[in-house]
């Protein structure tokens, strides 16, 4: 949970930098979660009114689209951070809208370990000390 917080409430539209590959996948794992419980809240409300129609069987449906749309710029920043973090342009989320192979190459890049160091995008986020110079008392200095 608290890479999901990280990634919504610290970096809610931050497209700079680089993402970990943990950061990205735990995220990634969160959201499917809440979207199968809602989809599975939403099954047996509107199973289990006997007017399908009824309102109160769309308020599930409803909190999961708001949830939706309020995810899609944190869900946006991260798969581009992490993109970032390969050495890849965040254009490359392109890549993602041709059918099939698109799909293929986005989870070859997102499952890729990312560039050992600094690259054009930023620090290391996943050694953090090779980033940074150390000071005699093994304190990082930024």
């Amino acid at each position: 949970m608290d890479w999901w917080k990280k990634v919504v409430l610290e970096n809610y539209a931050n497209f700079e930098g680089r993402a970990r590959r943990k950061e990205f996948w735990m995220f990634q794992l969160i959201n499917v979660l809440v979207i199968f419980i809602g989809m599975f809240l939403f099954g047996v409300i509107s199973g289990s009114v006997k007017n399908s129609s009824s309102e109160f069987a769309l308020i599930p449906l409803g909190l999961l689209a708001l949830y939706l749309l309020l995810i899609f710029l944190p869900a946006l920043a991260v798969t581009i951070r992490r993109l970032h973090d390969t050495n890849r342009s965040g254009w490359y989320y392109l890549l993602s809208f041709i059918p099939y192979a698109g799909g293929i190459i986005m989870l070859i890049f997102y499952v890729s370990e990312g560039t050992v160091g600094p690259n054009q995008y930023g620090y290391d986020p996943k050694r953090p000390t090779q980033n940074n110079e150390i000071d005699e008392i093994g304190q990082i200095q930024e």
